[in-house]
């Protein structure tokens, strides 16, 4: 049997999270090329815009309200997700270097990570200031310090502002607006500024004029013409000297560093042509001028006929142009010229609900009304990536089917086959395991007798004398567009069951799907794939021995997973004892958020933090209740936590009592059910109610479908005696599990209680 599938046939790689990939990547959603997997690299799984942050430190904006979505955005994309630094670019290899991941190929790259403050320069700063980028690093230090004043207004604080730019000005006005609703009785704004006449010197002095204006009504005392040469820590321990050329010393308890815009010192090793200043300088097309298969935009990219100063206009302007030439690049049509505006309006909040207009020659002073303006026009581009339309099946099928003709114009697509037709090329395949091997080579134990290192037909095993043999299977689609990730979390779900019993995992066999695609696709998904499993196996200690490769529509991945147990040592589900105390490891909640994600109606903080619960393997939670003489054990996955306590329950023929409210539940979890978001699971897992002895008195409560939530990766269940909980307990979150709860208490009659 054949199946007539689009494979995938190019990647498009996005550094970064910036305004102009932000706005090409919806206009890729609502505008798709079947046959191009695009993949987003970005350090945060929001990012913020440059237009509004101002306002959000000076309490007009939430978080939420002036930080765009990147999750919800790639899922509308249908792009992948890698949330990552990036640290360096192999252009004769066309790959991207991450920080914590293998490297990632690229067919085409456009790169939109902005600019960082020049610190380099200053003696200090680097260890002692905070950059105004990344905005994530900056925005954590604000409401250290909000929430400091907020406690404490009697305490003497003082602010260091380094920059008299359009950047650093609004910084100091944002944190007057916020600050002064405190009353705080001993603070001090300080601004420092090279030039000695005006601030903004980019822009006309009346904007200067009008800006110093209100730092001095506000008490925010100027130095002017102070060049800042020093950064150093002072006898006060709260305290640093921000020390000047001119010999003036100030003390402050917090710097923010907004200097004069600067490229991260890894581009230049990558031999892209940029320009006196290190960014990558761009022909009229926004394409490198030196490699043709790399775009830049943004503050990060130089324009070689058009330089612009580096302003968040230009870089929401760059966008469609971007995406139009990206596309044309893919489908090996002309790219188009682009010529930026020369003069931009640019509306300044003053942090009290006004704002300053100016355009060229012409200024406004501050006025409500420019600020309602300023406001409008923010709130209006937010709301492009807050409210994405619901795209249906039919116009998806009649859009992607139009473009993929266009695309694939002069080639037949291939049917796919089945059966064994189906696998994964040998020479991929092989590729692959030679690119693990050169970046984290797979472990193998001593008992391995023939694995991956000498590979024949079958894996051959020494299973050592007086050891029980504990094996387990688990296979399942991928719920995260990153393939390395889910390979890790795969790992940790997989082995789970053979940790749950108190057996040691030793070796694994690996099962894999890779969507279809050109040999070099496919390539790139497995090798990503198997380097996050082969990492996870690597931490716990099993070796890899083998699998099977195939093509198919969606990723999947899952392990045949070996251990060895002590036969006294052996755990189960039942034995659970009167009085016995019941621990569980992680907070529940998986199942309701990433089907929520799949709706697009869940925050990025909670995925990014139920990823994080995923990632947390359970070894160390196995030998943490076997030291403390645990007497029984499960771990929490596809029946939810009732559906694998019951098990416990009827395996131990005795009762429970639940502590509902001491039950763990991950960030966002509630809201996503409260909105009667479930996982297509759970209503098979609801069955188990009716082993609920006080049903009627729980079945309303808002939390009640989270018992049932089917969780990927999920922790371990375990019973323990009294008077070995609380060490056990301690011990489990000095292993790292923070969220592990005493969640109930053995006894009664068979089933299941609820207080």
């Amino acid at each position: 049997m054949q199946h007539n599938i689009q494979p995938l046939f190019k990647d498009l790689v996005l550094v970064g999270g910036g305004h102009s990939h932000v706005i090409a990547l919806k206009m890729f959603a609502m505008k798709a090329l079947p046959g191009v997997r695009i993949t987003l690299i970005t350090d945060y799984s929001d990012t913020p815009y440059s237009g509004m942050l101002p306002g959000h430190i000076a309490g007009f904006y939430t978080h939420e309200q002036c930080h765009i979505d990147l999750r919800k955005l790639a899922n509308f994309a249908q792009a992948q997700l890698y949330i990552d630094s990036v640290i360096g670019i192999d252009l004769q290899k066309n790959q991207v270097i991450c920080a914590n991941r293998p490297h990632i190929s690229f067919d085409l790259l456009s790169i939109d990570i902005g600019s960082t403050p020049a610190t380099i320069s200053v003696p200090g700063a680097t260890e002692y200031a905070i950059p105004a980028k990344p905005v994530g690093k900056l925005l954590e230090k604000w409401y250290e310090l909000v929430e400091e004043i907020q406690h404490n207004p009697q305490k003497s604080v003082n602010i260091g502002i380094v920059g008299g730019g359009a950047g650093g000005v609004e910084l100091a006005l944002s944190m007057w607006g916020n600050l002064r609703r405190y009353h705080p009785t001993n603070l001090q704004i300080h601004l420092f500024s090279r030039n000695n006449r005006n601030l903004l010197s980019n822009h006309h002095a009346s904007v200067g004029n009008w800006l110093r204006r209100l730092l001095i009504q506000r008490d925010v005392k100027l130095h002017l013409g102070e060049t800042v040469c020093q950064v150093a820590p002072s006898e006060h321990i709260e305290r640093f000297n921000v020390i000047c050329e001119s010999g003036l010393e100030v003390k402050c308890n917090y710097i923010f560093w907004v200097t004069q815009a600067s490229a991260p010192q890894w581009l230049a090793a990558t031999g892209i042509t940029t320009d006196q200043r290190g960014f990558i300088l761009v022909n009229d097309n926004l394409q490198s001028v030196s490699h043709p298969q790399v775009f830049a935009a943004g503050d990060i990219a130089t324009m070689k006929n058009y330089p612009r100063p580096k302003a968040g206009v230009f870089a929401v302007r760059q966008g469609k142009p971007l995406f139009e030439n990206l596309r044309r690049s893919l489908l090996g049509k002309a790219l188009k010229n682009y010529q930026p505006q020369q003069d931009y309006l640019s509306l300044i909040g003053t942090g009290d609900g006004m704002a300053i207009a100016t355009r060229g020659w012409l200024t406004l002073p501050p006025h409500k009304l420019l600020w309602l303006w300023k406001d409008y026009i923010d709130r209006k581009f937010m709301k492009r990536f807050s409210d994405l339309p619901e795209m249906s099946n039919d116009r998806l099928t009649i859009q992607n089917s139009l473009t993929y003709l266009t695309y694939r114009r002069s080639i037949a697509t291939p049917l796919q086959c089945s059966g064994c037709g189906s696998k994964v090329g040998g020479n991929v395949l092989e590729r692959v395991l030679q690119r693990i091997q050169e970046s984290q080579p797979i472990q193998e134990q001593e008992d391995i007798i023939i694995g991956l290192r000498y590979p024949d037909d079958a894996a051959v095993v020494k299973v050592p004398t007086g050891k029980l043999m504990v094996q387990t299977i688990d296979y399942f689609t991928s719920l995260i567009n990153d393939s390395y990730i889910f390979g890790q979390i795969a790992v940790n779900h997989c082995l789970s069951d053979i940790l749950a019993m108190g057996a040691i995992p030793t070796s694994a066999l690996a099962l894999a799907t890779i969507p279809y695609g050109t040999s070099s696709t496919i390539e790139e998904t497995l090798f990503q794939l198997l380097s996050g499993a082969v990492k996870q196996l690597n931490q716990a200690g099993v070796s890899l021995i083998g699998g099977h490769t195939i093509q198919g529509n969606q990723l999947a991945f899952g392990l045949s997973c070996n251990g060895l147990a002590e036969q006294n040592q052996l755990l189960r589900k039942s034995g659970m004892l009167v009085n016995d105390v019941l621990i569980l490891t992680k907070a529940v909640g998986t199942g309701t958020l990433f089907a929520a994600q799949m709706r697009r109606e869940v925050k990025a903080v909670w995925i990014d933090n139920a990823i994080k619960s995923m990632l947390l393997s359970n070894r160390a939670a196995s030998g943490c209740f076997l030291e403390y003489g645990a007497t029984a054990c499960t771990d929490i996955t596809g029946f939810g936590l009732i559906g694998h306590l019951l098990e416990m329950v009827k395996a131990s023929q005795i009762g429970v009592t639940l502590k509902f409210d001491d039950i763990p539940i991950l960030h966002g979890a509630r809201e996503t059910v409260e909105k009667r978001i479930f996982s297509s699971l759970y209503p098979e897992n609801l069955k188990a109610a009716s082993y609920i002895k006080n049903l009627e008195e729980w079945v309303f409560h808002p939390n009640y479908p989270l018992l049932y939530d089917p969780q990927t990766s999920g922790g371990l269940l375990a019973a323990v005696s009294p008077e070995q909980a609380d060490n056990c307990l301690r011990k489990l979150k000095e292993l790292g599990y923070e969220q592990a709860r005493i969640i109930g208490r053995v006894g009664g009659e068979e089933g299941i209680r609820l207080v």
